[in-house]
């Protein structure tokens, strides 16, 4: 069975076929989060393993190449993510490892990858590949590299080992080394058209699906992954907040917001911000509908030079919202520097 795509993908995977005549050492697909890049690059991986690719490029799905693929375990490919990304982190004790230590692991399961991770990955690139085809690395996200790692990788990539291909996802090009974004191929997988993206979430059975892909700025799967959860509870959280901007309400809910992730909470602070400034220059509400009557009576009495200030420094915050000193401060000085732009 070969790894599955989305329909949105479709021109983009036509695109790729063109670069398999003179197949670059490393791509990097690049895009917002939530469209389905790691999943891209994994199909690609899969056809470019496969034994008996299909016209179109995509793999066979039948070979026994793709079939160690689907079971995890091809000899010529190896997967680099964040601990944090694996469905479980990994216990020294092996599965016999009782829950309660697996629970505590996962929740100190790194978010970067490490320098550990990119050196495993010698070994790999100096033996024979198994089938006398080629080496896939796939590595996602990159901008999770610690500047280690980072490092490590670039030195990789700046003397390439002969056979083996490096397939790199990132949500952002401006968090990456600009060594490393010179010594790869980059390739843009766009956002799918919102009436696209819809007719997907319908299809998967989601309830309010224009409301929950609003609000995860027209990324299906974010949305898809909200709406499982059923709650708007952290987003809300944050709107009420952003609605009636003062001192009391942003170090009141600093704490509790703080178990958010700190990158989502950024984002949905910008997708906030666009809409109070699109609805300024012209009545249109792109991500929060439900919040009409707040961000119109917001836009009517913020100043445009102190939301584009606003808009700038929440901009800026993003590049830091992975790596916090501490996750409560964080959110309090975003409250609190909003406050002072936007407060009454």
């Amino acid at each position: 069975m070969a790894v599955s795509m989305y329909p949105w993908q479709e021109d983009a995977w036509t695109r790729l076929q063109a670069m398999r005549v003179r197949l670059p050492h490393a791509i990097l697909f690049h895009g917002p989060a939530g469209i389905g890049k790691a999943d891209f690059i994994e199909a690609f991986a899969q056809a470019l393993l496969c034994e008996n690719m299909r016209p179109d490029g995509h793999a066979c799905g039948t070979c026994a190449s793709c079939g160690w693929f689907v079971q995890g375990n091809h000899p010529d490919y190896r997967r680099v993510r964040p601990e944090a990304m694996e469905d479980e982190a990994p216990s020294a004790e092996g599965d016999e490892a009782p829950a309660e230590e697996k629970k505590a692991k996962s929740k100190t399961a790194s978010k970067e990858i490490k320098i550990e991770q990119v050196r495993a990955l010698a070994d790999f690139m100096n033996i024979s590949t198994h089938r006398q085809g080629l080496r896939v690395v796939v590595l996602y996200p990159a901008e999770a590299l610690n500047m280690p790692a980072s490092n490590a990788l670039l030195k990789t990539l700046e003397e390439p080992p002969p056979g083996t291909v490096f397939l790199l996802a990132s949500n952002g090009l401006d968090r990456l080394l600009p060594t490393i974004l010179s010594r790869c191929r980059k390739f843009a997988l766009p956002m799918p058209d919102h009436g696209q993206a819809l007719a997907w979430l319908d299809a998967q059975g989601v309830a309010d699906a224009d409301g929950w892909l609003r609000e995860q700025g027209g990324a299906p799967l974010a949305a898809l992954a909200q709406a499982e959860t059923g709650s708007r509870e952290e987003l809300d959280g944050l709107l009420q907040v952003l609605a009636q901007p003062s001192v009391d309400a942003a170090l009141r809910s600093a704490d509790k917001l703080s178990k958010a992730p700190l990158a989502a909470l950024v984002a949905w602070q910008q997708r906030w911000l666009y809409d109070v400034f699109s609805y300024k220059l012209s009545g249109v509400i792109r991500y929060y509908p439900r919040y009409q009557r707040e961000l119109a009576a917001l836009a009517g009495r913020v100043h445009v030079a102190q939301l584009m200030q606003a808009i700038k420094s929440t901009n800026e915050r993003r590049a830091v919202a992975d790596h916090p000193l501490s996750p409560k401060l964080f959110v309090e000085d975003m409250l609190l520097d909003y406050t002072a732009r936007c407060g009454l």
